[in-house]
């Protein structure tokens, strides 16, 4: 019996973190202009969540690659706080129509689910779905040309490696994720801010052969690793339950974010 009480309290404990309530009360609290748009390249339409600063000028846009999570409700507020600093942020759900009867992250229900299908997605695909958002970013009226691409984890690694697809992009937001092959290094043209956690050895010991490559190549990696913090500080610091560390990792991160774009 108090094995099964045991197993009930897990699963309940992983419902509410993957629920993440406070993100989505946070997000239904935004002033600010919020809309889903569809992004279309060949027979394929991918969801994405838009948000709008409230400025007076045309802005940066900043597309974000979600994590292995998909586009949960906390990747949804990352919109909202891109915008709240005054840039157009744009976030495609890279599991359009991976879900049942054609539906994205939403519908695929458990993380479980989520993980399987993300990590059976085609590289090909997904930098075809970014390609499709930064089209329909240079399109916005809105919006000043300056496309920047940043990403978390899963989408780390995929800002990396759209950055070696796509040289035209202003800078890439890598946070926690793995680098690009060696043999795509020379491909990139566009400076890596990378956001590392000290406890993240998994990532962490990929990254000095990272910055050599870079090096060697003649391109801009400045890795910063936040003392302290765990892997997805980014979301574990915003969390009401997160440790000390991460939450000063992120208000940390969030300060060199604003730094690196307003240089842009």
């Amino acid at each position: 019996m108090k094995r099964l009480l045991l197993s009930l309290l897990a699963l309940a404990l992983g419902s509410a973190a993957q629920a993440q309530d406070w993100a989505k009360a946070r997000l239904e609290k935004s002033p600010r202009h919020l809309e889903w748009v569809t992004l279309k390249h060949g027979n394929r339409e991918v969801k994405a969540f838009v948000g709008y600063p409230e400025v007076k000028t045309k802005a940066t846009v900043v597309i974000l690659i979600h994590e292995i999570f998909g586009l949960s409700d906390w990747m949804r507020g990352m919109v909202d706080q891109f915008a709240e600093a005054g840039y157009i942020a744009i976030a495609p759900d890279f599991l359009s129509g991976a879900g049942p009867n054609g539906g994205g992250t939403e519908s695929l229900g458990s993380g479980d689910a989520v993980r399987s299908k993300i990590q059976g997605l085609p590289q090909p695909q997904i930098d075809a779905d970014l390609d499709a958002a930064v089209a329909y970013a240079k399109k916005l009226p809105a919006a000043n040309g300056k496309i920047v691409v940043g990403g978390f984890c899963w989408g780390g690694a995929k800002t990396f490696l759209y950055a070696a697809h796509n040289p035209g992009i202003q800078a890439g937001l890598v946070f926690y994720g793995s680098a690009a092959p060696a043999e795509l290094i020379p491909k990139i043209q566009a400076p890596i801010h990378g956001f590392y956690a000290q406890n993240d050895a998994r990532i962490n010991t990929g990254l000095p052969a990272a910055t050599e490559a870079m090096k060697a190549n003649g391109k801009k990696f400045d890795p910063v690793t936040y003392e302290g913090a765990g892997h997805g500080f980014m979301r574990a610091g915003e969390d009401p339950a997160g440790s000390a560390e991460n939450k000063k990792a992120r208000a940390d991160a969030w300060k060199r974010i604003k730094d690196l774009l307003a240089k842009i």
